[in-house]
């Protein structure tokens, strides 16, 4: 394969490094698909498996158990792993946002805000990050989620969609594409993930605390994505192609889900929104301890491979405005 090999004299080695990544089937972990496809991985000397998982638990499973050399499962899961002690680091993130609430019409039209949930059966995607955020509401609005709702843990999306139209649950958590896979199919979004907590992290960039130890390794790993990050900012065209290869369904839908205004592109790893996403999972007995986020989220890593391009790139103001962003969500 051309992607295993690279140039000596660039990398000192005759061999590109292997690294198995997992990923979900969604838009929104387009980075990781226009990265192999585009060659920006094979370009950093790396020679990446991405492997499929239907859901943020079983993948992240996979992390802890060394299976998998990084994945991007979620914000719930990290924190619950990291809450029971896992030796885990977040090094960046693949999106934010992107999950929504949907119903039937009829039901719909009973759902104003979270308070009509009351007594309501809700499927959801277990360890999803939409999930916590949705208990979370729930807890703010003075409800238990473990009495005052039934919530029915699911396998992935598709299997909420058929829950809300068979009429199992009154209501279904998913996340983006399949929000837009459900208006398609005549159900409605009563809720978006943002509107109960703005600007919330979703998928983390996970590792082992062993994994780490090689941070050349992880730099070279995050500079793709975040060339693959302006790439699919400036080429929708080819983006989308690189998503349909690896998320089989419409590329019309593909490209509303992943220039949707509800799902955030960032890889940025955001210590604040991840930590305040702990605090809704605590405050609303998700989790039962609070994890050190603190020593588990490493921000210098991906400030530094930040730094270096915007230096290799003094007139782009792309990677000028990610330095002010980073400043935003992590320092202070």
């Amino acid at each position: 394969l051309a992607t295993a090999l690279v140039i000596v004299g660039n990398f000192g080695n005759a061999h590109a490094e292997s690294l198995k990544v997992g990923y979900l089937p969604v838009t929104g972990h387009g980075k990781f698909f226009v990265a192999k496809e585009q060659g920006f991985f094979a370009k950093e000397g790396l020679d990446v498996e991405l492997i499929e998982f239907q859901n943020s638990a079983d993948g992240l499973n996979a992390v802890v158990a060394g299976k998998l050399d990084v994945g991007a499962f979620g914000t719930t899961a990290p924190v619950a792993h990291l809450s029971k002690g896992a030796k885990l680091k977040i090094i960046g993130g693949i999106m934010g946002g992107d999950a929504a609430l949907i119903a039937t019409p009829a039901n719909a039209g009973k759902i104003a805000g979270i308070a009509d949930l009351k007594g309501k059966k809700i499927a959801t995607v277990r360890m999803a990050s939409g999930d916590a955020v949705l208990r979370g509401a729930l807890k703010d609005k003075g409800l238990n989620w473990k009495t005052d709702v039934q919530i029915f843990e699911l396998k992935n999306p598709p299997a909420v969609i058929e829950a809300v139209k068979s009429g199992q649950v009154d209501a279904g958590l998913v996340w983006g594409p399949h929000d837009l896979r459900a208006e398609d199919q005549g159900l409605k979004v009563v809720i978006h993930s943002t509107d109960l907590q703005p600007g919330h992290p979703c998928c983390r960039l996970v590792v082992t605390d062993a994994s780490l130890q090689n941070r050349a390794t992880w730099e070279k790993f995050v500079r793709a994505l975040l060339q693959a990050q302006k790439f699919a900012a400036e080429n929708k065209k080819e983006t989308v192609a690189a998503i349909a290869k690896y998320v089989k369904i419409d590329p019309q839908l593909l490209w509303r889900g992943y220039y949707s205004q509800y799902l955030d592109q960032s890889t940025d790893p955001d210590a604040k929104g991840v930590k305040h996403f702990a605090d809704v999972m605590l405050n609303s007995e998700f989790i039962a301890s609070a994890p050190d986020l603190n020593a588990a989220i490493d921000t210098k890593l991906y400030e530094k491979v930040l730094n270096d391009l915007a230096r290799e790139n003094p007139k782009d103001s792309f990677w000028k405005k990610l330095q002010q962003d980073f400043k935003r969500k992590n320092v202070g």
